[in-house]
Parts: C-alpha cells; structure tokens; sequence
C-alpha cells in the first residue's frame, strides 16, 4: 500500500505555533491542530516561592500530502528557530489511511456506492 500522505508533529516551546502554522501555509498546508503540552524530559525547572515552574509546550500536527512534506518541514524550521538548541522538534511519520471529509487542496477520489 502506498503511502499518499504524512502527518507532521511539531513540539515547540508555547507561543510559535502561530508562526510555524502560517509558514506551513505559505507552502501550502491547508490547517493543523494544536494542543497544550508540557515537557517531561531533561529540562531545567526553577523554582518560584515554592511552585514549580515548568516550560509551557504545544504541539501542532498537520496532515499533508507526501510531496508536500519537505517543503513544509524546511519552512518550518526556518520560520521557528529549530536549529536553537532546546526550541522545539519537528518529525513526520507515514500515514496508512485516512477516511473521512476534507480537503488537502487535490482532488480526491470519492468511493463508489457500487458494491
């Protein structure tokens, strides 16, 4: 089976998703999905009055057609600052398949009501 698409994930500090977004849109990404996150791995946490302070994180994923993948990573990267130690990390993984409406802006072919 071919794999006609990718999902990029992008974990970066809070407040550069909006950054990273419109630079994958300006290669053509349609749209992503953001959540709230918080690191766990080997980071320097400081202490406030005693509350612990902990780095505030998002990730944003997006799904792309495979031929768009680079070129969208490479802006990306570019647009956020990822070659700065400790900013962020970008990856994408292949996907299977995906059911569903939307739009990746090709078109699609539709199933047939055929059986």
């Amino acid at each position: 089976m071919e794999n006609r698409y990718s999902l990029l994930f992008l974990i970066i500090k809070h407040g550069f998703v909006e950054t990273a977004m419109s630079a994958a849109r300006e290669e053509g990404a349609r749209g992503g999905t953001v959540f709230a996150a918080r690191g766990t791995g080997n980071f320097y946490i400081e202490s406030f009055l005693g509350a612990t302070i902990e780095p505030e994180k998002e990730i944003l994923i997006i799904l792309t057609p495979k031929e768009d993948r680079s070129r969208i990573m490479k802006s990306i990267y570019k647009a956020v600052g990822l070659d700065k130690e400790g900013q962020g990390l970008l990856f994408a993984l292949p996907v299977e398949e995906v059911i569903g409406s939307f739009n990746l802006g090709k078109s699609e072919e539709k199933p047939s009501d055929d059986n």
